[in-house]
């Protein structure tokens, strides 16, 4: 059993550079309290043998910081993977990240404050793409501040508050950070409809949700399970976002080209023959 406060699972497939430069911006974190836990479906080589993966994950061990990595093949879709992720946390917190992600020293003592500050089922850092920086969107930077202590929502596909997410598009995080002189040190808790990339739950009450276990009910080729996910926790325990990020997306190409089949289009909110998960709308 680990005694680390938070466990990060990278799933990760043939992107072995852009998987060490993440975990070099782990090395680089104000809070040290983690191990790291990495699913690679990689059909052509092992991340785990590649020269650069091994040197940081030399790094990170120094730091002590475990790195763990797992083969784990066949691909049976991106749910099948963040659950085979999930059933590897040892630890009270699981931070989901991208393979593809540049985070600020800050992102994990900000997160972990945060979630643990308000009991709630998970937290986000929103990606932000810096080739953007000149894409001034003020149509999109609508932003709602949590007021108070952070509360359940359950929000769907077509909803006014679905409409949120246009605030993680291009760069408009970080306008919108900048033009509020936002800094790392006093972030702020915002609505969310859910966040990509970079996610820390409560394992507990994610499990109690199901996890990722609705893989069984998708396709190998889909999208959108992380955001059916969030929307499950959302529902019982809410969740936030916090400003500043700091998390940079390093825009490679997707390697999900087939997003037909959208997880929270397909899959009802609760589990078919249920209205609703009274039993974990209480926090606990």
């Amino acid at each position: 059993m680990s005694s680390k406060k938070i466990d990060v699972l990278i799933p990760t497939y043939n992107r072995p550079d852009a998987l060490a430069v993440t975990l070099i911006s782990l090395a680089a974190q104000t809070m040290g309290d983690f191990r790291v836990v990495v699913s690679d479906q990689s059909e052509s080589e092992d991340v785990a043998e590649v020269g650069v993966v091994k040197a940081i994950r030399r790094v990170l061990k120094v730091h002590g910081n475990e790195v763990e990595i797992y083969k784990h093949l066949p691909r049976k879709g991106m749910a099948e993977q963040r659950q085979f992720l999930l059933e590897q946390v040892q630890a009270p917190y699981a931070l989901y990240l991208d393979d593809d992600l540049i985070l600020e020293p800050f992102v994990l003592r900000n997160m972990l404050q945060a979630i643990a500050g308000e009991d709630c089922g998970f937290v986000g850092s929103a990606l932000i793409g810096l080739s953007y920086l000149e894409d001034i969107r003020p149509d999109e930077q609508k932003i709602e501040f949590w007021q108070g202590p952070v509360e359940a929502e359950t929000i769907l596909p077509g909803s006014p508050e679905w409409e949120r997410y246009r605030l993680h598009n291009a760069a408009n995080l970080y306008h919108v950070a900048q033009k509020m002189a936002l800094v790392p040190q006093k972030p702020l808790k915002y609505r969310v409809a859910w966040v990509g990339g970079c996610v820390m739950y409560d394992a507990a009450k994610l499990r109690s949700v199901g996890g990722f276990e609705f893989w069984r009910d998708l396709p190998v080729e889909h999208c959108g399970e992380d955001v059916l996910a969030q929307m499950r926790v959302m529902a019982c325990y809410g969740g936030l976002g916090l400003i500043p990020s700091g998390v940079y997306h390093q825009e490679l190409p997707t390697t999900i080209p087939n997003r037909q089949v959208d997880a929270p289009h397909v899959l009802d909110l609760f589990p078919a023959g249920t209205a609703s998960l009274p039993e974990q709308t209480e926090r606990v």
